[in-house]
């Protein structure tokens, strides 16, 4: 059986990249993962996601190959231009980017639907690794998939 580690971001572990049957897929927090879109090697689990509004700069499309950038999934123009990415706004910008998640799940669905069949990367292009949508986005699907949704 083929090992490697987890997704960034998720708890230590194995994960395998070979077929299960549906009961025995990995936790999702193996399930579900995040990386910067920059640098030389990305980290990937499955089908990547691009959860940004607007497309990285200086990144060719042709370099994040099959990703698939879902701008409908990232916050609001408003609130990103809100949050600023100021830490202390980091709390209140959760809040306010799961109520926008909660009004359109025809956005997060796709993504929802790769994680229930195997992994997915949630691709972002914030420099701040912590404090990002991709992070809220990750935590926000995970709920959603324990909770059978």
């Amino acid at each position: 059986m083929r090992r490697s580690t987890g997704p960034v971001g998720a708890s230590s572990g194995r994960y395998s990249h070979a077929p299960r049957p549906h009961g025995d897929l990995p936790s999702p927090a193996r399930r579900i993962g995040v990386a910067r879109a920059y640098g030389a090697s990305v980290p990937k689990l499955g089908t990547c996601f691009l959860v940004d509004r607007v497309w990285p700069r200086g990144i060719r499309k042709e370099a994040l190959g099959s990703t698939v950038w879902l701008k409908d999934v990232a916050p609001s123009d408003a609130l990103r231009k809100w949050f600023g990415h100021d830490p202390a706004r980091w709390e209140a910008f959760r809040r306010r980017y799961e109520a926008e998640l909660d009004a359109n799940p025809a956005a997060w669905r796709p993504i929802l639907a790769a994680a229930e069949t195997g992994g997915v990367t949630l691709l972002f292009g914030a420099k701040d690794a912590q404090r990002n949508q991709a992070v809220v986005l990750r935590d926000y699907l995970m709920r959603k998939l324990a909770q059978g949704d």
